[in-house]
């Protein structure tokens, strides 16, 4: 067979071509070169605008590894404090905490109680840390109660909104007093803001912000979450959480929140809400974040370990995929890891996210 040389086939199919049609806009000018293609790039990750999710168990003696997350641990109050150290020596911008008690009830008692595990937690971790990252904790009952609902359940089995609001100035109030900077309720109670916002004020924690779950949706993407706090949910939540349906009912809901004093909002789960963030995020008089859930995370972790997809890059391309859609920031189970990436400088094929 002869070989024919390259530029010459170029040449040849160039020539059939109708002037006509030789594109007067060429936008792979702009993507000529790595060097070109990050001088142009619109979107950027900062370890900065990542947050860690991170699990406090009481009365454990070493974390224990989450089958469902790979890599994800329930820690011990120690283990807790040195891996919140790493992701701050990262530069992760904050952490949140949810805590796992041993023991559990009908009202919640651990999570508003100021000598419990989580909020002893807290407290170590304002002290050592605290200047170098945001303290977040999520505020809500669902990891402490023995129903494993979000709130105060009335003799049918229901969620009563208004007195779960009781209970949620209740542990707001724990969490300040432990030291936290930031509360993050994700009951979807109405009012909760308001009624948190009240609470801390009148004892005096003004400083104290609310980042608010304004859309978090009742989503099949929760599962191993419910592994990592030991849930004990029987049913769903399909009562106060959103429908997956709706999008137009997040924008009231953000509206609510920022009227009763939210300081941030967020949107929940991530990927498959894109759309609903950047709605969120283009009218929204306040920072927006979006959490990328555990089932979210194990999809990616489950493929990449099965050899179908690139890891690494799966994990930047989804996180960018964030910041192009309005995220401010980033709540993340890779937060810590990225960061590294991002501090020891990326490889050659990840260094178009930064």
């Amino acid at each position: 067979m002869t070989s024919i040389d390259p530029d010459q086939r170029v040449a040849d199919y160039r020539a059939q071509l109708p002037a006509h049609l030789s594109p007067a806009r060429r936008p792979r000018r702009l993507r000529t070169t790595e060097a070109m293609r990050s001088l142009v790039r619109e979107t950027t990750l900062r370890p900065s605008d990542l947050v860690l999710p991170m699990f406090v168990r009481e009365g454990i003696d070493a974390p224990v590894p989450i089958t469902s997350m790979p890599g994800v641990v329930q820690h011990t109050e120690d283990s807790l404090l040195e891996a919140a150290r790493e992701a701050a020596d990262r530069g992760v911008g904050g952490i949140i905490l949810f805590g796992v008690p041993a023991t559990k009830d009908a009202v919640g008692s651990a999570a508003s109680d100021p000598d419990s595990f989580v909020n002893r937690a807290i407290a170590r971790l304002a002290e050592e840390i605290g200047e170098d990252l945001v303290i977040m904790a999520d505020l809500c009952l669902d990891e402490f109660t023995d129903h494993g609902h979000c709130g105060v359940l009335d003799s049918r089995g229901r969620v009563d909104n208004d007195a779960t609001l009781v209970r949620y100035r209740e542990i707001a109030l724990a969490q300040a007093r432990a030291g936290v900077h930031m509360i993050g309720p994700s009951g979807m109670m109405d009012g909760q803001i308001a009624a948190i916002r009240d609470a801390l004020d009148e004892a005096g924690f003004g400083d104290v912000s609310i980042f608010a779950y304004s859309a978090k949706y009742s989503s099949a993407f929760y599962g191993p979450f419910r592994e990592a706090v030991d849930s004990s949910l029987e049913g769903d939540r399909r009562t106060y959480q959103q429908d997956p349906g709706n999008g137009r009912e997040a924008r009231l809901e953000v509206e609510l929140d920022v009227d009763e004093g939210a300081d941030l909002v967020m949107v929940k789960p991530g990927m498959p809400y894109l759309d609903v963030l950047r709605d969120i995020a283009d009218s929204s008089p306040v920072p927006v974040g979006s959490y990328q859930i555990s089932g979210e995370y194990a999809m990616i972790e489950a493929a990449s370990a099965n050899g179908w997809i690139d890891r690494d890059r799966a994990i930047m391309e989804s996180l960018l995929g964030f910041k192009r859609a309005g995220a401010s920031m980033i709540l993340t189970y890779w937060a810590s890891e990225v960061a590294g990436w991002i501090q020891n400088g990326l490889p050659a094929h990840l260094r178009p996210f930064v």
